[in-house]
């Protein structure tokens, strides 16, 4: 059964959310959009507001579903944080889109909102301050990663719990490294 629910966080992970609403608001492949990043943020400017807004909510919940599932099996705490980590790198690399798709930024933020609600909470309003201030997704999400390990360690969190804010965040700013490069590179070879 534990086995089954890091399978199952996967495959909910890796459903193309900002791809399907593309495909049907528009008909159109969001990779081939903006900053090609299958994401909210893309979705955003790309596909509207709300379609973005909602896509972030609906990946929040991706992440949020399947931590949740596996805390209400009773599974250790190391399958739960495995199922969240699954969930993440189906947003990133999924299987029904050739493996490429987003940063996992609003993943990891539903994983942690299942799994670390109360320092998500206390560090959420200045990411969201930030955010509506400075309209800088990046920069917002510096400051809900960034202290996040220490706001788990001041609220008296496990080590392992701590290791955890840490190890999600630098999944998702290496994903956007070496998606950052590949447009870099892509763009680099158009000119």
């Amino acid at each position: 059964m534990s086995w089954l629910i890091l399978v199952a966080g996967y495959l909910v992970g890796a459903l193309p959310t900002a791809y399907i609403a593309g495909r049907w608001q528009r008909g159109l492949d969001i990779r081939q959009l903006g900053d090609g990043n299958m994401g909210a943020r893309n979705a955003y400017y790309q596909l509207g507001h709300r379609t973005g807004v909602t896509i972030f909510i609906v990946d929040v919940l991706k992440g949020s579903a399947p931590v949740l599932l596996a805390q209400s099996l009773g599974l250790p705490q190391g399958f739960v944080l495995a199922a969240g980590l699954a969930t993440v790198i189906g947003h990133n690399w999924p299987v029904f889109i050739h493996f490429r798709g987003g940063r996992g930024e609003a993943t990891t933020i539903g994983v942690f909102l299942a799994l670390l609600t109360q320092p998500m909470l206390i560090v959420a309003g200045p990411a969201l301050a930030t955010l509506l201030l400075r309209r800088n997704v990046i920069a917002a999400s510096c400051v809900l990663f960034v202290p996040l390990p220490l706001v788990c360690w001041w609220l008296g969190l496990t080590p392992l719990l701590i290791g955890y804010s840490v190890a999600l965040p630098v999944l998702v700013g290496l994903t956007h490294y070496q998606r950052t490069r590949q447009v870099s590179r892509a763009s680099a070879g158009a000119t």
